[in-house]
C-alpha cells in the first residue's frame, strides 16, 4: 500500500514533505518502543474522516448541539463494542488521551488534597500516577508502593499496610514499564478494606487483554482506564471502563468536568479498532506479541543485559544497560543510528537522571504488527547486543543497517 498526501502536497508542501519522511522512517526502521504501534488503514481513514467536523458536547442522545444523529451512532457503536470486548458494565470513550483520562477519574472520586495510592514511577509506574512534576501531584496527595526489582514481585501485605495507614480514596495499579502480571483481586480487596475505589490503568496491555493472553481486570476492578493505541492498535485517545454504579460520576467528570466537545473522528477510529480487536486474527496477534517478547527477553539476558523484574509476562522488557558500560541515553542513540528505535528509561532505584538513566525499555507490539515472529526476535536481540557491546564499531553498524533494511523490506509496513 502506498500512502500519499496529494491535497496536503498542493496546499502545504513543507508538511507533506515531513509526513512522507516520517512514513519512510517508519517503513525503514524497527520500531521497538513499547508504547508504539501501527494503526490499520481502516482506522487511519476513520481518524481523518468528516467526523472531525462535528461538535458533539454531551453524550449520545443528550447533546448540546443539533445535527448529531449520525455522530450518536458512531459513539454508541464504540461504547457498545468496548463493553462487549472487555466485559464492562459502562464505557466512556471520550477522553482525549491518557493523562486527561486518569485526571478525570481522580476528580470523580477525590477532592484536592485527598490521597491516592499508586505504583512508584521508578518501579514501572506511570507519570500520571502521581509523579511530583505532574499537575495531579499538585492537586492530590500520592503515596507509592514498589516492587522487588529482581523478581518483579509486589509485597501485597506491604501495599495493604500503606493503605491502612494512609487511607487513600483510590487504590491504583497499572504501569508503563512493568513487565509482570498484577493480582487484581488483591488490589480490589485492599481498596474495599479501606473504603477506597479500586482502579487499574491498563493502557499498555489493553490489546493483550482484548486478545485473551493476559487476565482481564475489568470484571474485578471498580474502574479501568486505558489508552486506545499501544497494544490495542487504535487511534491515540483514552477510554474509561467501570462498574455501573460509577457510570454517572465518571461521565460527569469527563464532560463537563474536564473536557468540552469530544473528538468524534478519534471515537470513529476507536470503533473500527475495537471491531478489529474482536477478531480471531487479533487474538493470534496478541499471543504472538507475548511470544516475541519472551524470545527477545532471553536473547537480551543471554547477551549480558540485566533484565529487570526477572523477565516479562507481557509485551515489554526493561533492561539495565550499565553492565555493558553504557547509559540509557547512549544505548538509545547507538540503536537509533542503525534504525532500531527504543527509549531510554529509569530503572528501580536508578542513581542516574531521567534524561540519561540506566535503562532502556523495549517492546514487541509494532514489529509483531509487521508480521515478525520468534526467529526475527532472536536475530534482532543478538543484533542489539552486538551493537551495545561494540558501540563504536563501524563494521557492526554497517552490518546492522543492512539487516534492518532487509527485515523492513521482508516485513513491509502497509
Amino acid at each position: 500500500m502506498h500512502i500519499s498526501y496529494p491535497h496536503i502536497r498542493q496546499k502545504d508542501p513543507a508538511i507533506a514533505d515531513a509526513l512522507e519522511q516520517e512514513l519512510q522512517r517508519q517503513q525503514q526502521s524497527l520500531e521497538m518502543i513499547a508504547s508504539e504501534n501501527f494503526m490499520s488503514p481502516a482506522v487511519m481513514e476513520a481518524l481523518g474522516s468528516v467526523a472531525s467536523n462535528k461538535y458533539a458536547e454531551g453524550y449520545p442522545g443528550r447533546r448540546y448541539y443539533g445535527g448529531n444523529q449520525f455522530i450518536d451512532i458512531i459513539e454508541q457503536t464504540a461504547i457498545d463494542r468496548a463493553k462487549a470486548l472487555f466485559g464492562a458494565e459502562h464505557a466512556n470513550v471520550q477522553p482525549l488521551s491518557g493523562a486527561p483520562m486518569n485526571i478525570a477519574v481522580y476528580s470523580a472520586f477525590c477532592k484536592p488534597g485527598d490521597t491516592i495510592l499508586g505504583m512508584d514511577l521508578g518501579h514501572g509506574g506511570h507519570l500520571t500516577h502521581g509523579h511530583p512534576i505532574t499537575l495531579s501531584a499538585k492537586v492530590y496527595r500520592f503515596v507509592r508502593y514498589t516492587c522487588d526489582p529482581e523478581t518483579g514481585e509486589i509485597d501485597y501485605d506491604a501495599v495493604r499496610q500503606i493503605a491502612l495507614q494512609e487511607k487513600p480514596k483510590i487504590v491504583l495499579c497499572g504501569f508503563s514499564a512493568y513487565s509482570r502480571e498484577l493480582d487484581y483481586s488483591t488490589f480490589h480487596a485492599i481498596a474495599q478494606e479501606v473504603g477506597a475505589v479500586s482502579m487499574m490503568d491498563m493502557a499498555h496491555i489493553a490489546g493483550l487483554v482484548a486478545g485473551g493472553v493476559l487476565r482481564n481486570p475489568v470484571p474485578i476492578m471498580d474502574i479501568v482506564t486505558t489508552t486506545t493505541h499501544k497494544t490495542l492498535r487504535g487511534p491515540r485517545g483514552g477510554m474509561i471502563l467501570c462498574k455501573a454504579q460509577f457510570a454517572k460520576a465518571i461521565d460527569k467528570a469527563v464532560f463537563p468536568g474536564l473536557q468540552g466537545g469530544p473528538h468524534e473522528n478519534q471515537i470513529a477510529a476507536l470503533a473500527v479498532a475495537l471491531k478489529e480487536a474482536a477478531t480471531p486474527e487479533f487474538s493470534q496477534y496478541a499471543a504472538q506479541v507475548v511470544a516475541n517478547a519472551h524470545v527477545l527477553c532471553e536473547e537480551l539476558r543471554a547477551g549480558g543485559l540485566r533484565v529487570l523484574f526477572g523477565g516479562t509476562d507481557n509485551h515489554l522488557i526493561l533492561a539495565d544497560v550499565v553492565p555493558l558500560g553504557l547509559t540509557g541515553h547512549e544505548a538509545e542513540t547507538v540503536l537509533d543510528a542503525v534504525g532500531i528505535t527504543v527509549n531510554k528509561n529509569v530503572i528501580p532505584n536508578d542513581p542516574r537522571k531521567p534524561l540519561d538513566p540506566s535503562g532502556i525499555r523495549i517492546g514487541t507490539p509494532a514489529l509483531t504488527t509487521r508480521g515478525m515472529k520468534e526467529p526475527e526476535m532472536q536475530h534482532i536481540g543478538q543484533l542489539i547486543i552486538q551493537l551495545l557491546r561494540n558501540p563504536k564499531d563501524t563494521t557492526i553498524q554497517t552490518t546492522a543497517k543492512a539487516t534492518v533494511k532487509r527485515l523492513t523490506q521482508q516485513f513491509p509496513l502497509y
